[in-house]
């Protein structure tokens, strides 16, 4: 009797694949703050873009320079006209690339606004080539979708322990929901997903020294565009993989994981986009809460930094494992994954660090003041700490900073357990109106009437091309 399998009948996708794409198609989303955050989430990510700009303006732009695209994609505070893949890369990086973007924990960090740089062009193509139902309610529903289901899956899967990338999760949430937005069939959506775990995944060793790397930053673009593509030749009939996690040595399960699954801890609801962090500060998002003392601790050591013997950090297992860094920082990705810069800036200025305190012209970068500082700064993990990071009831993102002067004094701990920015702070809502109309005021003439319409609008009625193209520059401008 053959031992052989019968390949005469595809196999049933498994079991995470169909759960995915049964929540993108079926899932009907009743949250009012779901859709609000959606909003709030879209508008922030078009400001995190046009901040970077400047930080990306040497990979902006069509791939072949002068490209004309029927119909493309107008990449937000730019005159560049791009097909739905290079929108897609571009607009990926910039959202994510000064790591001012909105971010989500659990085992594995991630930033599920990277998922707005495959959504918004792909529907702005559509959109412009006259399809009048793609409107701002479907790029809100699947963009609620995208941070469910990234943010979902990092809540107990730490790929970054077998050494990948999160961008891996971004790559198959965008599939996930491009495959909705571009009509495939619920079949040809299980295979699309299929091919995003069968991709190839990139490796986190840019975001750790002694390598990292401005890929960090475009990182998600990357798997912005990887998605798009995937979900492009899955429409064109290519066939995908029903056991691409757990086929045995080839599926992904053996290949990363050493056989065991992928965890999906809760079903899919709307729980991530009501209850991520919006970025109001340029700093690892590990470190917020901790420049935040930083800065309450400013004022009593105004004139006095040179009377520090030792600063101390109470932190959680998440900060020692990602920005707990010594020795030289190369390069402005290198210093924005440094909790000990950070802090020694915030200290320094006495004021938020803002991009440009990261790059190598800075006047920190090169501060034997700031060097010194961050000499004396040693980091701890405070088990509790990790646990309140883990547990949900409490969604903590501790730092506790205490100084010691010279003369012995102890100053008193200054402790943060909700950062700025906090999806439980009452003062997100308006900081990050603040942050969308300081950093979109050179595009748009109104910021505050753009941000204020918008909450308000009937989305089921905004075209998205008619939205996108309120923060594209005219050719005459």
């Amino acid at each position: 009797m053959s031992t052989q399998p019968d390949l005469s009948a595809p196999a049933q996708y498994d079991s995470l694949i169909q759960t995915i794409i049964a929540y993108v198609y079926d899932y009907q989303i009743t949250s009012p703050k779901a859709w609000k955050d959606a909003r709030v989430a879209l508008l922030d990510s078009i400001a995190c873009a046009i901040e970077s700009i400047p930080a990306c303006s040497s990979f902006l732009g069509p791939a072949s320079e002068g490209t004309t695209v029927p119909n493309g994609f107008p990449l937000p505070g730019t005159r560049y006209i791009l097909d739905v893949q290079t929108g897609a890369f571009n607009l990926g990086s910039l959202i994510r690339y000064l790591d001012h973007s909105d971010a989500f924990p659990g085992k594995e960090w991630g930033h599920p606004s990277d998922n707005l740089g495959a959504i918004i062009p792909v529907a702005d193509w559509l959109s412009r080539k006259g399809d009048d139902s793609i409107t701002m309610e479907l790029v809100a529903e699947l963009a609620i979708k995208a941070y469910e289901i990234q943010g979902i899956l990092q809540i107990k899967n730490a790929f970054n322990e077998v050494g990948l990338d999160h961008v891996i999760l971004v790559k198959l949430a965008s599939t996930a929901v491009l495959s909705k937005l571009v009509g495939l069939t619920r079949d040809q959506a299980h295979a699309a997903v299929s091919q995003a775990f069968a991709d190839g995944h990139p490796l986190r060793l840019y975001r750790q020294a002694p390598n990292a790397s401005p890929r960090k930053g475009w990182a998600a673009g990357d798997a912005c565009m990887r998605a798009v593509h995937l979900v492009w030749m899955t429409k064109s009939g290519q066939p995908g993989f029903p056991t691409a996690l757990t086929a045995k040595k080839w599926g992904f399960n053996d290949v990363y994981l050493g056989g065991k699954e992928i965890l999906l801890p809760v079903p899919f609801t709307t729980t991530v986009m009501e209850n991520h962090l919006t970025k109001l500060v340029t700093a690892e998002g590990h470190g917020i809460s901790a420049v935040e003392a930083a800065l309450q601790l400013a004022p009593q050591l105004d004139g006095r930094l040179d009377d520090i013997q030792s600063i101390h950090i109470r932190t959680q297992k998440a900060a020692m494992i990602i920005i707990d860094k010594t020795g030289p920082l190369y390069n402005a990705a290198d210093r924005d994954h440094c909790m000990r810069y950070m802090v020694a800036v915030t200290l320094a200025k006495k004021d938020w660090p803002e991009p440009q305190d990261y790059e190598n012209d800075s006047e920190w970068a090169t501060s034997p003041l700031i060097e010194e500082l961050r000499q004396k700064i040693t980091m701890e993990e405070d088990p509790q700490m990790t646990k309140d990071y883990h547990d949900t009831k409490v969604r903590g993102c501790a730092n506790g900073i205490t100084v010691t002067l010279k003369n012995g004094e102890t100053l008193p701990e200054v402790l943060v357990n909700q950062p700025i920015g906090h999806p439980w702070r009452k003062d997100t809502f308006d900081g990050a109106k603040r942050k969308f109309t300081k950093l979109t005021a050179g595009v748009i003439q109104d910021p505050v009437a753009v941000w204020d319409s918008f909450m308000v609008a009937e989305l089921n009625s905004v075209k998205v091309r008619d939205w996108v193209d309120q923060f594209s520059l005219k050719a005459d401008s």
